[in-house]
C-alpha cells in the first residue's frame, strides 16, 4: 500500500486554513437560506411545498454532488476538481442575485451552487487523507468539523440579519468570498496526475436516482417513494457487480469497520441535524423568540464547536479516533437527556446544554472522518469519502424530516394539543435523540472496541 503524498508542513498549515475558510462559506450558504424560505414563499405567492424545494432540491444535489467529485477525485487532480467546484458555486451566486426575478431561476441558482458548493465538504476530507499522514490528519479534519460546526450555527443568524435588514437576494453574495480561494488553491495544491481508471456512468445514474428518490421521500414524506428507491438502491449494488470498473468496488462495503463507521454516521449525525431543525422552532414556538434571538440563543454552541473541534482532531491524533468517538458520543447523549429536560426552562440553560451538543458533534465529525478514511486502500480513498459526505448529508435530511414528523404525530395523539407544539412534544423529540445516539454507540463499540489505540492506516488492499 501506498503512502499519502504529504506535503511540506508550510504548505499544510495553509492549506488546512483555506479549507476552512471555503467549507465555511459551502455551509454557511446551505443553512442561512432556511430562515429566508418564508420571505421567499411569500414573495413569490407559494404553497409550502413549491417552496420547499429551495431546501430539499439544493439537499438533493448537494449530496450527490459529494459523492460523485469523491469518485471523480480517484480519477483526476483534487485541484481541478476543487476549481470546477467553486465556480459553479459562485455561477450560481450571480444567477441568484442578479437574475432571480422568478421562482424556477431561484431555485436553478440553488441547484448549481449545490452542484458546486458539494465538491468542497467532500473534497476537504479528500486533502487531509491524501496530504496528511494518519499522524497529523485528525488536526486537519478537526479544523473542517470546527469550521462545519461553526457555520451552521451561525447560517441562521447572519441569514435572519441580511435577510431581514435587506433581501434574502444578498445572501447569494456571500458565496462571492471563495472566489479569492480559487487562485490560492491552484497555487498550493500539487499537479497530481490524471489516474487511468473509467468512470462507471450507469453506475452513478442509479446511485444518483436512488439517492434523489429516497431524499424527495424523506423531505416530503410522499411513501410511494419509498420501494421505488429501494429497487434503484439494489439495482445499483448489482450492477457494481457485474461491470469491470464499478463506480465503487464491492469490496468497499465488505470491511466491517468501514459500515459501521458509516452506519453510526447515519445513526449519529442524524439526530444532531434534527437538533438543530427543532431547537429554533421550540424557541419560536415556546418562547417567542424572533430570528435574531434565536440565533443569539444558539451562538454560544457554534462558538464553541469552532474552538473543540480543533481541541478533538489533537484528541484523535494523539490518544486515537476512537477514543474521541466515544467522547463525542457520550457528550452528544448528555445533551439530548439535558434538552429534554430544559424544554421550557430558561432559554440560557438551553444555551448551555447546547454548547455541550456542539462539542459532542466536532468531536465526532473530526474523529469518525479519520476512522473511516484509515480503512480505505489509497486507490478508492475517494469514492471511500465520497459515500462517507452521501451518508452525513443523507442523515442530515433524514434527521430534519423525522424530527418534524415526529413532533407532528405527537401533537395528533396529543388531545391537549391544538395548533401549537408544547413542552413534551419537544422534549419527546430530545428523548428520541438520545436512544439513537446509544444505538450508534453501540454499533460503533462493537465494530472498534479492539481499535482503541493510537490510529494506524489500516486501508487493505
Amino acid at each position: 500500500m501506498s503512502s499519502p503524498v504529504v506535503i511540506h508542513p508550510h504548505f499544510q498549515r495553509r492549506i488546512v486554513a483555506l479549507m476552512a475558510f471555503t467549507v465555511f462559506f459551502s455551509v454557511l450558504n446551505g443553512t442561512m437560506f432556511n430562515v429566508a424560505v418564508p420571505d421567499i414563499q411569500q414573495q413569490f405567492d407559494l404553497s409550502p411545498t413549491e417552496v420547499s424545494w429551495v431546501v430539499t432540491g439544493f439537499i438533493v444535489v448537494f449530496a450527490l454532488a459529494a459523492v460523485t467529485y469523491g469518485k471523480l477525485a480517484d480519477i483526476y487532480p483534487l485541484r481541478r476538481l476543487i476549481t470546477i467546484g467553486l465556480l459553479l458555486f459562485n455561477a450560481g451566486a450571480i444567477l441568484g442575485f442578479f437574475v432571480a426575478a422568478s421562482y424556477p431561476v431561484v431555485v436553478c441558482a440553488r441547484l448549481l451552487q449545490a452542484a458546486g458548493g458539494g465538491a468542497i465538504p467532500a473534497l476537504s476530507l479528500l486533502v487531509a487523507t491524501r496530504f496528511f499522514g494518519p499522524e497529523l490528519r485528525g488536526r486537519m479534519l478537526g479544523a473542517m468539523a470546527s469550521t462545519v460546526a461553526f457555520a451552521a450555527g451561525m447560517g441562521p443568524l447572519i441569514g435572519g440579519l441580511i435577510g431581514g435588514r435587506f433581501h434574502w437576494r444578498y445572501l447569494f453574495l456571500l458565496s462571492l468570498a471563495t472566489l479569492v480561494a480559487l487562485v490560492l488553491f491552484r497555487r498550493l495544491l500539487p499537479d497530481e496526475p490524471r489516474r487511468a481508471d473509467g468512470f462507471d456512468l450507469g453506475g452513478g445514474l442509479l446511485l444518483a436516482a436512488a439517492v434523489a428518490v429516497l431524499l424527495v421521500f424523506v423531505t416530503q414524506g410522499r411513501l410511494l417513494l419509498l420501494p421505488l428507491g429501494v429497487l434503484l438502491g439494489v439495482l445499483f449494488f448489482v450492477h457494481i457487480r457485474r461491470v469491470a470498473s464499478p463506480f465503487a468496488p464491492p469490496r468497499l462495503f465488505a470491511g466491517q469497520l468501514y459500515r459501521n463507521g458509516l452506519l453510526t454516521v447515519f445513526l449519529a449525525v442524524g439526530p444532531v441535524f434534527g437538533m438543530l431543525f427543532a431547537v429554533p422552532l421550540m424557541l419560536r414556538d415556546l418562547y417567542g423568540l424572533s430570528t435574531w434571538h434565536i440565533g443569539l440563543v444558539i451562538f454560544p454552541g457554534a462558538v464553541s464547536a469552532a474552538f473543540f473541534g480543533f481541541l478533538g482532531g489533537r484528541l484523535a491524533d494523539r490518544r486515537g479516533s476512537v477514543f474521541v468517538i466515544h467522547l463525542g458520543l457520550a457528550l452528544l447523549l448528555l445533551s439530548f437527556v439535558g434538552l429534554a429536560l430544559a424544554t421550557g426552562a430558561d432559554t440560557r440553560l438551553v444555551s448551555l446544554v447546547l454548547i455541550v451538543c456542539y462539542t459532542g458533534f466536532a468531536f465526532l465529525q473530526s474523529a469518525l472522518a479519520k476512522a473511516v478514511s484509515t480503512t480505505l486502500a489509497p486507490r478508492h480513498s475517494g469514492v471511500g469519502m465520497g459515500f462517507y459526505n452521501l451518508v452525513f448529508f443523507t442523515a442530515g435530511a433524514f434527521g430534519a424530516a423525522m424530527s418534524g414528523r415526529f413532533i407532528e404525530l405527537l401533537m395528533y395523539f396529543d388531545p391537549a394539543a391544538q395548533v401549537v407544539a408544547h413542552s413534551r412534544h419537544y422534549s419527546g423529540v430530545f428523548v428520541l435523540s438520545a436512544a439513537t445516539v446509544l444505538v450508534a454507540a453501540w454499533v460503533f463499540h462493537r465494530a472498534y472496541r479492539h481499535h482503541g489505540g493510537p490510529d494506524q492506516d489500516r486501508s487493505g488492499g
